[in-house]
């Protein structure tokens, strides 16, 4: 598979869309590590751009990425991997999808979701793992 990992500094954008819904759940960045963990687990593992090291989706929580399909875009340097999400969300924030705001026509940010779990109760503090 020739995935551009050049193009930004060795990771891709990996989009994680739910296989029977078609909802965005989340977007994550992948390098050749990753891609290569995700391919050999069945489950998504992304590269932390803030922690500078490997982490595989649901560590943490429990809530893991079990992937269906992944398809990779004309450029060859974003990722779209199709999951059956494990668990009642995949945000740090308690929510089902990162996407959960909407901006409104004068800029702000409108809550679009129900929190879907305790993100303290999962991480502790409430705060990304």
């Amino acid at each position: 598979m020739d995935i551009d990992f050049k193009k930004a500094d060795g990771l891709v954008p990996a989009i994680i869309q739910d296989h029977t819904t078609g909802d965005v759940l989340m977007l994550g960045f992948m390098n050749e590590a990753s891609l290569k963990l995700t391919r050999e687990t069945n489950e998504v593992t992304f590269f932390s751009r803030s922690r500078h090291k490997l982490w595989k989706k649901g560590e943490s929580s429990g809530h893991v990425l079990r992937v269906r399909e992944i398809l990779v875009d004309c450029d060859a340097d974003a990722i779209l991997v199709k999951v059956n999400a494990v668990g009642p969300g995949v945000c740090h924030e308690g929510y089902r999808s990162c996407f959960f705001r909407t901006v409104t026509p004068t800029g702000d940010l409108k809550i679009n979701a129900e929190r879907t779990f305790d993100p303290a109760q999962i991480y502790n503090s409430g705060s990304k793992p």
